[in-house]
């Protein structure tokens, strides 16, 4: 029963990861949201003193 059941985590578990990870990929390089990664990439370069909103 255990050595089932570990079989069908690691290989659907594997599966759901690499799934995930696509995704992941596919949302970061889709046109639409270049411009808010983009933004968000000068983000650390603001000007702005800390605390100040």
């Amino acid at each position: 029963m255990y050595e089932t059941l570990s079989k069908f985590a690691q290989t659907w578990g594997l599966g759901l990861f690499v799934l995930m990870f696509v995704v992941a990929v596919v949302y970061a390089l889709w046109p639409s949201n270049k411009s808010k990664f983009q933004a968000a990439a000068y983000v650390p370069l603001d000007e702005g003193e800390p605390g100040d909103e």
